[in-house]
């Protein structure tokens, strides 16, 4: 990208940052050299795999590519025709083994980047003698003059043409798993794992290379050490495909290059890990991706080392402009994946040169958008990125449940009958909704009920007693179907990568004399001041993270919270915080002292004075802000406003009865009339936009927050 081109997309934050002209063209500078160091040569190799002749077809293999190539030519400056894709029969083992031989072995340089990818099926093949090796399928998955002779490419075969090439800036994304799960729990999601076939065996030319000299398991000194990246860290945790209304992609796949597109150059790798894996436990699976690395420390190694990051952070690209400039496509692959159902017709997003959008229509991530004045004289041109500015949400929100195949006729009639009597809490999932939840038996005991993530992990405390009528169950859990509701709306308003507002939130434990950091993040246009200030600073606050996993945030059961929130722009912020404790709904009530009169606690705002910093709780009331004593997740969303949060404010001080009892952080009995308050008091209509029955949001007037992490 030019220089002149990068200074005109930057142009449009300098008001929201209210950077001087010479901290401007310092922030060019900064980025040009970040640029210099990727003048390289980029090449990929991309595959992907859905309909497979003789195993049940996959969904969501072709639009992963779609997916890599899109965030490889319009964030990483990839040309288009240096990437090579290779989908359905194309992908056959030939063609996959000509592919790595001439667009990379012959080809890849010292200084070149290399970018390879995988989406489909993946297996264990026996070698003999006990010997299993894993696998990727191919399309042509067997031989068809001999049905038991596999066409199957073991995993080192793969690995080893990568580790050959001369490139040190080599990357492999593998989006599938080789262990078929020996019980498969209840879920939504198809799995990109096959079966282990006995009697089969691999062609003789592929075990003949395998116990070869030459073989991967003998070479000793490998030309380079490729970062691999596995979307699974555990034989019992599948890769799987996530299904939307009318697409699907695998779900690491998704969740990686969603993330991509919003980070900025300075995140180290751990770091960017752990927030895909927290994106796909909200998406509702477990998966926790691994990353194979040989003789090379990652622990503070910055991303941008891994995949070259160029262009901006952006919700997406202009695709296309058609009917003369009427009509303008747009790529949204950068928008929050919970965001995505429920993006609704007339949201704004904003070109790179500060010209609006108007979103028309939208299917998953192709949106047709118009401006709104059609005068305009100069028109978009492709590959410009745009940006979130106004989010339309609609009101009539649902959760939405699926009932699991296994159930009994009889008893999917008596749900769906419960369920309608509540149906301003949850709903069943009809044919062009995706569910949130999974309503099903548990597997050990037939008899009784619960509720289920997508992946077929039980939702803590939702499981029944045996025998359990159930229109009983349904009944039982109707407090929980309401606190998960309240919890999508919360977390529906997460928008770090679209905020306007600068701000810095820090995750601590504070049980020492020395608080420690566990996890901190910040919006996208406060990450971009960092870049321009001092980019060692953020280095550092790295190396203070407790937790330097790449997984989901840990914190020891029992510890002491505190929560530091930085407002570095030029408005007063008003705080509010809820949370989910091993299932149940908590919130924070910020108490002031009692009426004299009335002799009852009042609730006030919390407010953060411009370029300040708060900490809740203070170190002296740290009373009531210690996670639970026993393992579990938690999820806390942490929403800042510049307006205050009235309605939000009379339905908590409903909720908390106690005249006695006023700890800051405290159940909450109402979540989901407080989480509709909190839309309401983010809402914004005083746009000349006529959406009935929507909410209104705009991203100069709130940010959003959700720090999940797992209690050990």
């Amino acid at each position: 990208m030019k220089r002149r081109k990068f200074l005109q997309q930057i142009s449009f934050l300098v008001t929201a940052l209210g950077l001087s002209q010479a901290e401007f063209f310092t922030l060019g500078n900064l980025y040009s050299q970040a640029l210099a160091q990727s003048t390289s040569r980029k090449l990929a190799l991309l595959i992907g795999i859905n309909q497979y002749p003789q195993s049940p077809i996959l969904n969501g293999c072709v639009n992963d590519v779609e997916l890599q190539k899109e965030l490889l030519i319009n964030r990483f400056g990839f040309l288009s025709s240096n990437i090579l894709t290779l989908t359905d029969e194309q992908a056959s083992k030939k063609f996959i083994a000509s592919a790595f031989f001439d667009h990379l072995t012959k080809q890849v340089k010292p200084e070149d980047i290399v970018i390879f990818h995988f989406s489909g099926y993946g297996t264990k093949i026996n070698l003999g003698l006990d010997t299993l090796q894993n696998a990727i399928i191919p399309y042509d998955e067997k031989n068809l003059q001999d049905q038991e002779t596999l066409n199957y490419l073991l995993l080192e075969h793969i690995l080893f043409p990568l580790r050959s090439l001369t490139s040190q800036n080599v990357t492999a994304i593998l989006d599938t798993s080789y262990d078929y799960p020996t019980e498969l729990k209840p879920s939504t999601l198809k799995i990109r794992t096959r079966p282990l076939i006995p009697n089969a065996k691999l062609s003789s030319t592929e075990i003949d290379f395998f116990n070869s000299p030459n073989s991967p398991k003998n070479t000793i000194s490998p030309i380079n050490h490729p970062l691999i990246v596995h979307p699974t860290s555990s034989i019992t945790q599948p890769a799987a495909e996530l299904v939307f209304s009318n697409w699907s992609a695998g779900l690491f796949t998704y969740a990686l290059t969603q993330y991509l597109w919003e980070i900025t150059p300075l995140q180290t790798v751990q770091t960017f890990f752990s927030h895909v894996t927290t994106s796909m436990y909200k998406l509702g699976a477990k998966q926790q991706p691994t990353l194979d690395i040989e003789h090379q420390n990652i622990d503070n190694n910055l991303i941008h080392n891994y995949f070259p990051l160029q262009n901006l952070p952006s919700a997406g690209i202009v695709k296309n402009i058609e009917d003369d400039g009427k009509t303008i496509t747009l790529w949204l692959g950068g928008l929050p994946p919970q965001i995505l159902p429920y993006y609704n017709v007339n949201s704004r997003l904003t070109l790179d040169t500060g010209t609006e959008l108007i979103i028309r229509t939208r299917n998953g991530l192709i949106a047709k958008t118009q401006l709104p004045n059609k005068e305009t004289s100069k028109l978009p041109e492709k590959g410009q990125t745009v940006t979130e500015t106004i989010r339309i949400l609609p009101r009539n929100i649902h959760l939405t449940l699926a009932l699991d195949t296994n159930l009994e006729r009889i008893e999917k009639v008596d749900a769906t009958s419960a369920l309608a009597s509540i149906n301003k809490t949850a709903n069943i999932l009809t044919t062009e909704e995706i569910p949130d939840y999974l309503f099903a038996k548990l597997p050990q005991i037939p008899t009784r009920y619960g509720i289920f993530s997508l992946a077929g992990e039980l939702i803590t405390n939702t499981a029944g007693d045996s025998g359990e009528a159930i229109k009983l169950a349904i009944q039982r859990l109707t407090p929980t179907f309401s606190t998960l509701l309240a919890a999508k709306l919360w977390q529906l308003t997460e928008n770090t990568s679209s905020s306007q507002i600068p701000i810095r939130v820090t995750l601590s434990i504070i049980n020492d004399i020395v608080p420690r950091v566990v996890f901190q993040q910040e919006t996208i246009i406060n990450a971009i001041h960092n870049f321009l200030n001092n980019s060692q600073t953020q280095k550092k606050n790295h190396r203070k993270f407790s937790y330097l996993g790449i997984n989901i945030p840990t914190v020891n059961a029992g510890s002491i919270l505190q929560y530091g929130i930085e407002n570095f722009s030029d408005r007063p912020l008003y705080l509010l915080l809820f949370g989910i404790h091993n299932n149940h709904p908590i919130a924070f009530y910020p108490w002031q002292i009692p009426d004299p009169i009335t002799n009852k606690p009042q609730l006030m705002e919390v407010i953060i004075p411009p370029q300040e910093t708060l900490k809740i709780p203070h170190n002296d009331t740290i009373t009531g802000w210690s996670v639970p004593t026993r393992p579990t997740f938690c999820q806390h969303q942490i929403i800042l406003s510049t307006t205050p949060f009235t309605q939000t404010l009379k339905k908590l001080a409903i909720a908390k009865y106690s005249t006695t009892d006023q700890q800051p952080l405290s159940p909450l009995s109402n979540p989901l009339e407080v989480a509709q308050a909190l839309l309401q008091d983010l809402h914004q209509d005083n746009f000349n936009i006529s959406v009935p029955d929507s909410y209104i949001l705009n991203t100069n007037n709130w940010a959003s927050f959700n720090f999940t992490f797992q209690v050990i």
